[in-house]
């Protein structure tokens, strides 16, 4: 029997198209690149706290999350380690104060929570590997950057802080060549 070429090619498409498909159906797939899905939801909800939504767009708006999750696999890489025991820390103190995951505890005791680790008043016991102080620091840090910082970088989706500020997008320069100036110097190369 002949097979035309069309024939056999859409055949053969639909057999190396099911092959990988499958797998992705049957299996969880991470959309992160360091974090995990509840590490991804902690820090949303933290940062969230940090920048909450009003009129204007917050921390969740603006994917700061993103950031923290494509910095921690590039410029921040030597954050790693404190990021995974932190959060755990944090999570461990959060149950033993209030009895319940941060994220099923109201904005009001969110808040309470981390105006204690701010202070250093979480219980000590179950930070024995990170300083919750500096941690709460570095997380304040990292999402006031993702934030205002350019979408290049993982946050600040859509430019929401840039519309908020009422500022244009700034500009990278760098490679830009611009006209007037560069024959100017170009001119002058030439007539020394």
């Amino acid at each position: 029997m002949e097979v035309k070429r069309r024939e056999f090619i859409r055949q053969l498409c639909f057999a190396c198209g099911s092959i990988t498909l499958i797998p992705a159906c049957t299996s969880k797939i991470s959309l992160w690149r360091f974090l995990t899905e509840d590490e991804a939801k902690l820090i949303e909800a933290i940062t969230e706290q940090f920048i909450p939504a009003d009129q204007d767009a917050g921390a969740t708006d603006a994917k700061v999350v993103n950031f923290f999750d494509k910095q921690l696999t590039g410029y921040y890489i030597r954050h790693q380690e404190t990021y995974r025991k932190g959060l755990k820390n944090f999570e461990l103190s959060t149950r033993s104060e209030m009895g319940k995951s941060f994220l099923e505890v109201g904005w009001n005791d969110q808040t309470e929570i981390l105006e204690k680790m701010e202070k250093g008043a979480l219980p000590v016991k179950y930070w024995p590997d990170v300083d919750q102080k500096s941690f709460f620091n570095l997380m304040l840090d990292h999402t006031r950057q993702g934030f205002y910082g350019s979408p290049r970088h993982g946050g600040n989706c859509d430019y929401v802080s840039y519309k908020m500020m009422k500022i244009d997008y700034p500009h990278i320069i760098g490679q830009n060549r611009y006209g007037a100036k560069r024959e100017g110097v170009q001119s002058k190369k030439k007539a020394s």
